[in-house]
């Protein structure tokens, strides 16, 4: 049976970079950019998976994204059309 793994980005503020949440052991990803996260996981989950699932072990990853950000100031512009 196909097991499915789950990774999380997480935004920290206070840092300014994603980190991971895995049950993928040992997986530990701090980057400024989602892409750069992406890249770095497709790169290095494959590695630790073989330790666990052995190298012709099926597997799946399911990862998401998750952060916040705050608006000083919102300023709402109308547009209007003429024909």
């Amino acid at each position: 049976m196909r097991k499915t793994y789950h990774v999380e980005a997480r935004w920290e503020p206070e840092a300014n970079v994603w980190v991971s949440n895995s049950d993928v052991a040992g997986l530990v990803i701090e980057t400024a950019t989602l892409a750069e996260f992406e890249a770095l996981m497709r790169l290095l989950i494959p590695e630790m998976l073989a330790d666990n699932v052995g190298p012709d072990g099926a597997a799946s990853v399911e990862w998401k994204s998750f952060g916040t950000f705050e608006l000083e100031r919102v300023e709402i512009r109308r547009h209007s059309l003429s024909f």
